[in-house]
């Protein structure tokens, strides 16, 4: 039992380490089997870990219909109230699992359904550890999708107050409040405010070797630097969407390809070809969502209008 232990603890470790410093997708086929794996060995909070993480993977690869068929049960099991069928450690990850279902929703556009996951996942929550700040920064950015300024300063507020708690280790926490500080000085019309805190994410993220997050953060800082008016905007763009390709981080591609090519489709073929490549990811992003889902994705206006570009 102690080496089977030891290679669950293995897989787990090389899993979470391809999810957040490498290309995710890369983790999926582990952390595949370190559930069943788990589930063989009767682990229910390995089981928990590995099925979050798995969604984690499958969400930032775009691959959102397989992440909710993972991240739901998960998420409902923690809710069922049984302590036996969900302790302290599984409740944790169920969570986790309900902050990462409602990213997936806020990838859709849908900012209402995320925030109703994110309220779920905090009630669940016991104290301010890693769920609690993840469900909190969720709710500031559900907040600033809806336009709700209020809210959104309220949450950051509190998601800031949990990461005060802990240390230096809580890199991908600290990059996450950049974001949604860009996020909200940019719902602000502060820009040069967004410009700052979206280079610090990018800072962090590189500090930590987390190139999905150092994508995410160029995205923002474009989009800042694209409302402050500096010829920057497409150099940063350009890299965002090239580090996000490399990944296969299709949410990110999409958005960073779409509003570069925006930008250069009138002076250039890179444009035209930036369009095209923002299109692919958008109908990659749909084949694997179920019917209802995808319907309502690709008649969002702004999707609407890229595929009919």
């Amino acid at each position: 039992m102690a080496t089977a232990d030891a290679d669950l603890a293995k897989l787990l470790a090389a899993s979470e380490r391809a999810v957040f410093h490498g290309p995710p997708g890369a983790a999926v086929a582990d952390l595949e089997r370190a559930v069943a794996v788990a589930q063989g060995q009767g682990r229910r909070a390995e089981v928990a870990a590995s099925a979050w993480l798995l969604g984690v993977a499958l969400s930032a690869c775009g691959r959102y219909g397989g992440a909710l068929r993972v991240l739901v049960p998960l998420l409902e099991a923690g809710e069922s109230g049984d302590p036996e069928a969900a302790p302290p450690e599984v409740r944790l990850f169920s969570s986790l699992a309900a902050a990462t279902a409602a990213s997936v929703h806020r990838g859709l556009g849908r900012h209402d359904h995320a925030a109703e996951l994110d309220a779920r996942g905090l009630a669940m929550t016991e104290g301010p550890d890693e769920a609690a700040f993840d469900c909190l920064i969720g709710l500031a950015a559900d907040a600033v999708g809806a336009g709700r300024t209020d809210d959104a300063n309220t949450r950051f507020a509190q998601a800031s107050a949990v990461a005060e708690q802990h240390g230096g280790d809580w890199w991908r926490q600290r990059v996450r409040l950049e974001w949604t500080r860009a996020e909200i000085a940019l719902l602000h019309e502060r820009p040069a405010d967004a410009l700052t805190a979206a280079a610090a994410a990018v800072a962090g993220a590189e500090r930590a070797r987390a190139p999905r997050h150092v994508a995410k953060g160029l995205l923002f800082q474009g989009v800042s630097e694209l409302q402050c008016g500096l010829d920057d905007a497409p150099a940063t763009l350009r890299r965002a969407a090239t580090l996000a390709e490399n990944l296969g981080a299709l949410p990110l591609v999409w958005q960073a390809r779409a509003l570069l090519g925006a930008l250069l489709a009138q002076v250039s073929e890179e444009g035209v070809r930036s369009l095209a490549a923002a299109r692919s990811a958008v109908l990659a992003i749909a084949g694997d969502l179920p019917a209802d889902l995808r319907d309502e994705w690709l008649e969002r206006p702004n999707v609407n209008a890229l595929l009919s570009g």
